[in-house]
């Protein structure tokens, strides 16, 4: 408003006008010095957007001592096009000035300032970012994708952050190296006492080891149970051990009170070890939940799978190693239920926490924040609505906090946290009307979820993928983590 009527703006600088004289004077306007200082002060405006890119590239290349090339490049780079904007600017504001048209230009950039504010106030801006990511090419809206997703990125990828330890690289059943031992655990279930299994004891009783590595909140992790419990009650007697390792991925999930009632709810009676530090899930080198490794009778890996399916292939697997052990009648393969159909297309999982999330319109940020989002969203896109208070992990409701998303699948998950002082209440709707019961979740009843205690809950089960939309709103401390999709 300052810049667009300019009595107003004289009127708010005639008090900052003694701070001229700590500047450049005009006498020295057009020196070295004069613009070192005036660069400096610029910096802080320009630092935010592209100081994080440069402090990056600087700190690499100090690191590495191989790509100080690359942080002089960048630097010169931004300061070329940095110079070039601020002599052509000073050309076309001098033409300006000898044309007598400075208030005018003046007067539109105020105008242009202010609808720039209305527009972020009504979240136009944002609309119209989404419509860019939706409607444009994919080489105008990501340019870099092709080179980020190229073999040799992928390859220098790879190497930095390293392969798992153990993974399958022939056919058959090869040799992959000696399983390690549990390490670093804190409680254990399904033991006599509670004691700690040892792989070399289990060797020495000539055992065939499934190590299945999961988290209680993982729905990818919940649907493989069904068939490590049909092979534990099949092949437990035949000389085969399942041990699950419970390696955390939310801070409540080390609470040993949670995992226990996890493993009850679940019906597990395999051994099952709490890995809160990631002892043990570092000295495997695992990097997925659900992961499974198989380990034959004489300590060596030999199997790998991470992620769902392939049951058949695990089965065989097992069946093969417990008969190289010994020559007990095996019976007949275990049968059980059909594997879950989900598309392709699904709607990828999300997280609340400020650390992973994606797929949100206005992305959460740390601490306490309003959201309001009444746009059209994309498909799999999401929106917070209401006041909301967010960390690194989970997002808490704090008054009228909302949820609404787009979303492809058959079904919907959330992990969800009570409040400190009791239930937590989350009503679900889908597009627009409170959900039928047909549609509804496991843990939905009459349109709302009673949130008990720290787990998975499932909010909508659809007879087959379809695109909907979907709203959640969530009673005062109520807590989200993240959202999964089949």
């Amino acid at each position: 408003l300052a810049v667009l009527v300019p009595a107003l703006g004289d009127r708010l600088a005639a008090p900052l006008s003694r701070l001229a004289r700590f500047g450049p004077s005009d006498a020295g306007r057009d020196g070295f010095w004069s613009g070192v200082a005036i660069g400096g002060a610029l910096g802080f405006l320009y630092a935010p957007c592209a100081g994080p890119i440069l402090a990056a590239v600087i700190a690499v290349s100090a690191a590495t001592g191989e790509t100080v090339l690359i942080a002089l490049a960048y630097a010169a780079g931004s300061s070329v096009v940095l110079l070039g904007l601020a002599l052509g600017g000073r050309r076309l504001i001098d033409r300006v000035r000898s044309a007598g048209r400075a208030p005018q230009i003046q007067r539109a950039v105020g105008v242009v300032m202010v609808l720039t504010a209305v527009a972020m106030l009504a979240d136009l801006d944002v609309r119209f970012q989404t419509s860019i990511a939706d409607n444009l090419p994919a080489a105008v809206v990501n340019p870099t994708r092709p080179l980020e997703r190229s073999a040799a990125v992928e390859r220098r990828l790879r190497d930095l952050r390293g392969a798992p330890r153990f993974e399958r690289t022939a056919a058959g059943l090869p040799r992959l190296g000696r399983a390690p031992d549990f390490t670093g655990t804190q409680r254990w279930w399904g033991t006599p006492g509670g004691t700690p299994l040892s792989l070399p004891e289990l060797t020495r009783q000539r055992r065939v080891v499934l190590v299945d590595f999961w988290t209680y909140t993982c729905i990818n992790c919940i649907r493989t149970l069904p068939y490590l419990k049909a092979w534990d009650a099949a092949y437990r007697d035949k000389g085969l051990t399942i041990v699950g390792v419970h390696t955390p991925e939310f801070a409540f999930e080390k609470r040993a009170g949670n995992v226990a009632a996890a493993i009850r709810r679940s019906g597990l009676r395999y051994p099952v070890a709490q890995d809160n530090d990631f002892a043990t899930w570092n000295a495997w080198g695992n990097q997925y939940w659900p992961a499974k490794y198989l380990i034959d009778a004489e300590g060596q890996v030999r199997y790998t799978h991470f992620g769902e399916g392939r049951y058949e292939k695990t089965e065989a697997a097992i069946r093969a190693l417990l008969a190289e052990a010994g020559d007990r009648p095996l019976g007949a393969a275990v049968r059980t239920d059909p594997e879950p159909r989900t598309s392709r297309h699904a709607t990828p999982e999300t997280y609340l926490g400020t650390q992973r999330a994606q797929g949100w319109a206005q992305p959460p940020r740390d601490g306490t924040h309003d959201y309001r989002y009444r746009g059209e969203l994309p498909q799999s896109a999401f929106a917070l609505n209401g006041r909301w208070r967010h960390d690194h992990e989970r997002g808490t409701a704090v008054r009228d906090a909302g949820i609404r998303a787009a979303i492809v699948g058959k079904d919907v998950y959330l992990v969800l946290s009570p409040p400190a002082d009791g239930p937590g209440d989350v009503g679900v709707r889908l597009d627009g009307r409170t959900i039928a019961p047909a549609d509804a979740g496991s843990d939905v009843r009459a349109g709302r979820v009673r949130v008990t205690s720290q787990r998975l809950y499932h909010l909508v089960s659809l007879d087959e993928p379809q695109q909907r939309e979907f709203e959640l709103t969530l009673s005062r401390g109520t807590s989200a983590f993240a959202f999964t999709f089949g």
